[in-house]
């Protein structure tokens, strides 16, 4: 199932869901932010951070909004941090960054590892 921003994103500043995306599926066009269905994991995290509950699966988005299923994945553009990286990592490196952020909050050997 793929995800897929809506209507309310229109004009949004906000990225609190671009932030927690462990994958590089966001794409920014030219007034909003869309999902790239080829890049999104289904991993939903970007559904509960979205202030502006703009985020659906899309078998769950609402009749008069149905229209944006059809524009999602439309944009090229990655959306990229304010330090100019490009959101998202790939899966090795995604764990890699949970791995450090694991042994700085709990310590070196929290994960049995």
């Amino acid at each position: 199932m793929t995800y897929v921003v809506t209507e309310s994103c229109i004009k949004c500043k906000y990225t609190d869901c671009v932030d927690v995306c462990p994958v590089d599926c966001f794409r920014e066009g030219p007034n909003m932010l869309v999902i790239d269905p080829d890049e999104c994991i289904d991993c939903t995290l970007c559904v509960p951070e979205c202030p502006v509950e703009a985020i659906y699966a899309e078998d769950d988005v609402p009749d008069a909004q149905r229209e944006w299923i059809a524009r999602k994945g439309l944009c090229e553009t990655p959306v990229r941090r304010h330090d100019g990286d490009t959101l998202g990592m790939s899966l090795g490196k995604m764990r890699e960054e949970f791995a450090l952020l694991n042994n700085r909050i709990f310590g070196a050997d929290s994960h049995g590892a």
